[in-house]
């Protein structure tokens, strides 16, 4: 059965591939799902939901997406589901980390997680929902 991983990160998907291999895990690529996803939701559960249903809706096949988050103790929870566009919509890694770190400065606690939240749909009446941290 194909079931589509909403990336077209080559190393994400090769991961995928590795690890499920009772699917026939495509990539959005394959699909000729050419588009931006939209990421428009303010959790990451919201985010992922929204990809994962948008491929199905959109393409008819099973899906999963996900969406991952830096939460810091310090910045109550921030920058979250913000994290790739934390410093501005140029997502751009470095501005990211170094606004994080002006914010962080003075601050003695500087506990911090990532957190993933996958949301699989398709396959089930009701979507599926993961989280790692």
């Amino acid at each position: 059965m194909k079931l589509c991983f909403a990336t077209n990160n080559s190393h994400k998907l090769e991961e995928v591939r590795q690890a499920i291999k009772n699917f026939q895990i495509v990539s959005l690529n394959d699909i000729n799902c050419f588009e931006e996803l939209p990421e428009t939701r303010d959790t990451l559960e919201g985010n992922s939901l929204q990809k994962a249903e948008y491929v199905f809706d959109n393409y008819k096949v099973p899906c999963f997406a996900d969406d991952t988050g830096l939460d810091v103790d310090a910045l109550n929870g921030a920058p979250g589901v913000y994290s790739a566009r934390y410093a501005g919509p140029q997502r751009n890694a470095d501005d990211n980390i170094d606004l994080l770190l002006k914010n962080l400065h003075g601050q003695s606690n500087r506990d911090a997680r990532f957190r993933t939240v996958i949301s699989l749909v398709g396959l089930q009446p009701s979507p599926l929902f993961f989280e790692g941290i």
